[in-house]
């Protein structure tokens, strides 16, 4: 068995997302530029500075960091993360945007706390699962424990609330619990109880029923809660084949909710058309296959756990935000990966990168 580097194809992918993803962001916000040039300087600082530059930073930082240490403090990881989200409650320190509290302000800066929460998460439940083994397959030692770590996370962030990070997190969680020997019995009674939940999620909060309605009958609130999703297809219908030229979208000026957020996505289908919007999807198909062949050759667990937690929890996000944008999923708002505007969000993506990095240098290949 030979010990390899840090894994090349992958490091490519990721370098590709980030680039075409900035491009991205750069063409939707001159939407905002055109309507609100302070707002503009902060967000493109914001992005660029925080998110690209420090985010590259801490991937190189990541990537040279032996990854056992987290197994090590990973408790402690996830019990700091905790604090750091439940610190949007606090008065004057938590920010609140469109009825929601996610994020806290430092200085000039705002974080969206929930973005530790991710990798807290991971990192405690990757190393709660190999540290069980072959007691994951067990009602005791896999399926409670699962529960009721993804029972504390959701109970904070459905009190925020934000339902979407919560649902990405647990598509994580569900995946390392498989990857860990869970059984698919226990996976289909929490996927019933999972659908039971939202039914009664969606008559306790209003805006997830309506999310529901909207998108079960789009046409019916054209001007209202289905505005957002029938501008996306108007985007990307624009775009056609080929699309309109990088920069060349009408959509993202005053027209397109959130251009630069979780409507990203209508504004590259209309610039880059259908081909365009099909090879980024394939990009991140092939970021998700790669690391997750990565994950394979791994032979420490927790290092393999970390791999599929992280990479099912940016590629499941990926596809709710593009499967809404498109109009096969419910509107989530939710963020596209590597591209939508969120320095706090592209920051963490790149340092959770860099931890993939620095665990393929620990794959093992037989010959």
């Amino acid at each position: 068995m030979k010990k390899l580097k840090f894994d090349i194809p992958f490091f490519i992918s990721v370098l590709i997302l980030v680039i075409v993803g900035y491009l991205i962001f750069f063409s939707a916000s001159m939407g905002l530029l055109s309507s609100q040039a302070a707002k503009y300087k902060g967000v493109a600082f914001n992005q660029t500075v925080f998110g690209l530059i420090l985010g590259s930073i801490a991937c190189f930082i990541t990537a040279n960091i032996d990854y056992r240490i987290y197994r090590k403090f990973s408790f402690y990881i996830f019990v700091g993360s905790i604090i750091a989200t439940l610190l949007v409650f606090v008065p004057h320190l938590g920010v609140g945007h469109g009825g929601a509290n996610r994020w806290i302000y430092i200085g000039s800066f705002s974080l969206q706390t929930s973005e530790f929460l991710k990798i807290g998460f991971i990192m405690f439940f990757s190393a709660w699962v190999a540290k069980a083994k072959d007691k994951t397959g067990t009602l005791k030692g896999g399926l409670i424990p699962f529960v009721i770590l993804i029972g504390i996370v959701g109970a904070i962030l459905l009190k925020q609330p934000d339902t979407d990070t919560f649902l990405i997190i647990a598509f994580a969680g569900l995946a390392i619990f498989l990857a860990g020997g869970g059984k698919w019995n226990h996976i289909l009674l929490m996927g019933l109880c999972g659908l039971l939940a939202l039914t009664i999620l969606a008559f306790a909060r209003p805006y997830v029923m309506s999310r529901i309605n909207t998108f079960l009958n789009p046409k019916d609130n054209a001007l209202g809660s289905g505005y957002q999703i029938q501008q996306s297809l108007i985007a990307i219908g624009n775009g056609g084949i080929f699309g309109r030229g990088f920069g060349q979208s009408v959509q993202k000026f005053n027209v397109l909710p959130e251009p630069i957020g979780d409507s990203i996505f209508a504004v590259f289908g209309e610039e880059f058309g259908f081909l365009g919007t099909v090879s980024l999807i394939l990009l991140f198909v092939f970021f998700a296959f790669r690391g997750l062949k990565i994950a394979g050759q791994i032979p420490d667990a927790f290092g393999r756990l970390m791999i599929v937690g992280i990479v099912i929890l940016i590629v499941s996000q990926a596809f709710v935000n593009i499967g809404a944008m498109v109009g096969v999923l419910p509107l989530s708002g939710i963020t596209l990966p590597f591209v939508s505007h969120g320095g706090t969000a592209l920051f963490m993506t790149l340092a959770e990168v860099g931890i993939i990095l620095n665990i393929s240098k620990s794959r093992k290949i037989v010959k």
